[in-house]
């Protein structure tokens, strides 16, 4: 158990299961609609996110019954030769935003990486995603990149715009290093 910043509230971290994902999607969608989060429109179905996501790394924080947030994983690429490289997706309810969820399950999704073998995660942030950006920072990423005017937003309050990102990345330490 995990207790988030400033509030004393414990977070405990576990496996994202089906059950969850009605919270998870109204967690994504909010993120979604800052229009500092993601490209998407809209989030995908459950059939879609379990498909796309690695089994294993799917986390949720919760307090209790009540979802706080999540991370996931998806595969990069299908070679053999980029098996230990994934991109991660992190959203923290609105609710509990600035209270150290973010950091409590970026730290156990690196830990659980590790420990299958993922020697690189990846990540595209917006520029303007400054909270984002810090908290990978202070985990150990590293941008590598910027990626501009990689896409139109097709939704929220920057719709037409042509959008940067920018690429991060965090070697481990303990896995890859031979």
């Amino acid at each position: 158990m995990h207790t988030a910043a400033g509030e004393g509230t414990p977070v405990g971290i576990r496996e994202l299961r089906a059950p969850d994902w009605e919270a998870v999607r109204s967690i994504y969608a909010a993120g979604i609609a800052t229009g500092q989060a993601t490209l998407e429109k809209e989030p995908p179905s459950w059939e879609a996110f379990d498909t796309g996501r690695l089994p294993g790394h799917r986390l949720v924080a919760a307090d209790g019954q009540l979802i706080l947030g999540w991370a996931a994983v998806s595969a990069v690429s299908a070679r053999e030769v980029y098996r230990g490289v994934v991109e991660h997706s992190i959203y923290v309810a609105p609710g509990a935003r600035g209270r150290g969820v973010g950091r409590i399950l970026l730290a156990a999704l690196i830990q659980s990486t590790e420990a299958g073998g993922i020697w690189t995660i990846q990540s595209s942030i917006f520029p303007e995603n400054t909270a984002s950006l810090a908290l990978h920072e202070q985990l150990g990423f590293r941008i590598i990149g910027t990626r501009e005017r990689i896409a139109r937003m097709s939704h929220g309050p920057n719709a037409g715009r042509w959008q940067n990102t920018l690429l991060l990345e965090r070697r481990s330490s303990v896995v890859g290093t031979d």
